[in-house]
């Protein structure tokens, strides 16, 4: 390939990763013309799968700040650069690995963190944010602050905690129902006892201005 060629099929990879939400990279070996256009079709606006070469791949990650891709971009590669909903996009290509088993998917990048295959799965097996939102209605975290903290992790973060909390739920189930196992936000309380006691000195001021 020649250098301008290269330089610009480079920076067309680079501005995928800066636009996407997300990515995920997959081996294609042995997939049909077909196949891969059914995949396509099945992702819709929620990706754009292209395929790359691994070493403009490369470098295009180091371009853009990426870390520990170099392992992942070995053989065949296509990448399904995320525009829409991550967990909806990250569902359909684990669907299609599962009626497709040439598609193989090794890995991919939220957040600007690189993850495995296994965290590429457990983020396809998180539920909608709807269904959180019920959960969390229904008291399955115990307080606000780890409800406002799990809807606004990184999804990079949220992937790789639901695997450590589905095995510390299996400890102790006590977690799914708010309990004993669920942490208090013990260093919220000294915060909030200071703001009911700042509050009278701040009326008795107020008081003496209008005074």
């Amino acid at each position: 390939m020649a250098r301008p060629e290269k330089t610009a099929a480079v920076a067309e990879i680079v501005e995928s990763f800066n636009d996407a939400a997300g990515a995920v990279l997959t081996e294609y070996r042995g997939l049909t013309v077909k196949q891969l256009q059914d995949l396509r079709r099945s992702l819709g606006e929620n990706a754009n799968y292209a395929v790359v070469k691994n070493t403009l791949a490369k470098i295009a990650a180091t371009e853009v700040g990426i870390e520990g891709f170099d392992d992942l971009l070995k053989g065949p590669t296509a990448i399904a650069f995320i525009n829409g909903d991550v967990v909806e996009a990250a569902k359909g290509l684990r669907d299609f690995a599962k009626a497709n088993p040439a598609l193989v998917i090794k890995g991919g990048v939220l957040d600007g963190k690189s993850l495995d295959a296994s965290e590429i799965a457990k983020l396809a097996d998180l539920e909608s944010r709807e269904v959180l939102l019920g959960k969390l209605a229904g008291g399955m975290l115990a307080t606000l602050s780890q409800a406002v903290y799990l809807l606004n992790a990184p999804l990079a973060q949220v992937a790789r905690l639901a695997g450590a909390l589905e095995a510390k739920a299996t400890e102790d189930p006590s977690i799914l129902a708010g309990g004993a196992g669920v942490p208090a936000a013990a260093e919220e309380t000294p915060a909030a006892e200071e703001a009911a006691e700042e509050t009278p000195a701040a009326d008795e001021a107020a008081e003496s201005t209008e005074a």
